[in-house]
């Protein structure tokens, strides 16, 4: 039969132990992404196959000397790489967003009293403290 241990002996890791293992391993977190710039959002747009093969059918058009199609097809082509621009940045920042409301917290033993500390700085071998409901 497993025994259950008392949760009034049990001590939990020290905060030397806690800062050296913070030190070693790292934070308990995702890493974050870098943040892009509009003009790397252009260069990467820009670059797509699609974009770059309808830039090439205005230039063509432009040389065969039909300026009214060369005009509309260019004219979609940037009417679309300015509306994924602005959906890519409106993406970046909600990612951003979530990312700040998404810090969850932990209750863990810690030199023998339970504290309740960011999710991010939860170690190994830490003693977590789980009810329901917990995330």
């Amino acid at each position: 039969m497993l025994q259950q241990p008392d949760l009034k002996t049990l001590t939990g890791l020290s905060q030397l132990e806690v800062a050296d293992r913070l030190k070693t391993d790292g934070y308990n977190q995702l890493p974050s992404t870098v943040h892009r710039t509009i003009l790397e959002i252009a260069w990467e747009i820009v670059r797509e196959p699609i974009f770059l093969l309808l830039v090439g059918c205005g230039v063509i058009y432009l040389i065969v000397g039909d300026l009214q199609e060369a005009l509309i097809l260019l004219g979609f082509v940037f009417l679309i790489i300015g509306i994924n621009l602005y959906q890519e940045q409106k993406t970046e920042r909600s990612l951003e967003a979530l990312r700040d409301l998404s810090s969850p917290r932990a209750l863990v033993i810690r030199d023998g009293r339970r504290q309740r500390i960011p999710g991010r700085e939860v170690v190994r071998d830490d003693l977590l403290v789980l009810s329901e409901g917990d995330v």
